[in-house]
């Protein structure tokens, strides 16, 4: 992907009304992790769709209010998310075009994650403790977005641990063979992979991609959360998950290089990514004028020598007439 690509996906009609490009839920939080959720909202409304809800155990929600006055907050009672409202969330889930499950969530949430999982049929991303009570077999309709530790702890879940080692030896075209190879019925299921790393392996049925932006910078914490939150954005948007996982994945680690480069170093933090991700639409602007000087410019060429040519013929006729 490049930015030409990525400006057709982030562009909106002009006739576009409200709703048109998304209602994205983001399911997640903790007493633990509070601010995890808001920063993949906040991702998913600087991609484009139109309006965020965050399901949230009630505490949560409320400061997640006074963080951001553009996120909507869906106040679950309780102190943190169970079995007891996995059902009651996932009906909830239906109304929206795409789902984040995992954010700021922990391990006390498994039994939770588990439910959600079965009972919510449409699209969603998964990332973070929501994957490490999984294996692939649960998935469906699902854009995963685990980092290496992760994945081998779903490939223990699911029996396939004997694949680690060959991952772990494995360069990154070689990683993308086996896991394909390996991962079949997860893949056929209307799911996609997004193995992040030094460069992101991006797999679906019968596709394959490699994103090679970022850098070391990126592993602070925070900036896995707004890789997710920019995949729900553009899926709520596109209903497309490899096209969103491709999407996230560039533009994540792009604005993680140009801030490497504006901070002269690893100073930046994941907020400052969210920041910069506004002036993406600037930078669409300054694709197409270098396009528009030339043609601007051989248009003046043009003209300057038949208004001299006409202005000259006005004065001979204005002699001739004296």
């Amino acid at each position: 992907m490049n930015l030409n690509q990525l400006k057709k996906l982030m562009e909106r009609k002009k006739t576009s009304h409200k709703g048109e490009n998304g209602y994205a839920l983001i399911v997640g939080g903790s007493e633990e992790y509070v601010t995890a959720p808001a920063l993949a909202g906040i991702a998913a409304l600087r991609a484009g769709c139109d309006s965020v809800t965050i399901a949230a155990p009630e505490k949560v929600a409320w400061t997640i209010n006074s963080i951001s006055l553009d996120l909507i907050t869906h106040k679950v009672k309780g102190s943190g998310l169970n079995i007891k409202n996995a059902k009651e969330l996932a009906k909830y889930s239906d109304r929206f075009n795409a789902v984040l499950l995992g954010n700021g969530l922990t391990r006390a949430s498994d039994k939770f994650a588990q439910t959600f999982l079965k009972k919510t049929q449409g699209l969603k991303v998964v990332d973070a403790d929501a994957l490490k009570s999984s294996s692939f077999k649960d998935f469906r309709n699902s854009l995963i977005t685990p980092h290496e530790k992760e994945l081998e702890i779903m490939l223990i879940n699911g029996g396939k641990d004997f694949l680690i080692p060959k991952i772990k030896a494995a360069n990154a075209k070689e990683k993308a063979e086996i896991l394909q190879g390996n991962l079949r019925y997860f893949l056929q299921n209307n799911n996609v992979l997004l193995l992040k790393g030094a460069t992101d392996i991006i797999i679906s049925r019968n596709k394959v991609a490699f994103n090679r932006t970022g850098n070391q910078g990126m592993t602070k914490a925070g900036t896995g959360d707004i890789l997710a939150g920019i995949a729900v954005g553009f899926l709520a948007k596109t209903q497309d998950l490899f096209k969103s996982a491709i999407a996230a994945s560039f533009i994540n680690g792009h604005i993680g290089d140009l801030l490497l480069k504006k901070k002269k170093g690893y100073s930046f933090i994941a907020s400052d990514i969210l920041e910069d991700m506004e002036k993406l639409e600037s930078k669409f602007k300054s694709l197409s004028k270098p396009e528009k000087k030339k043609k601007t410019k051989k248009t003046e060429s043009k003209d300057v020598p038949k208004k001299k040519k006409s202005t000259v013929k006005k004065k001979t006729s204005s002699k001739n007439k004296k």
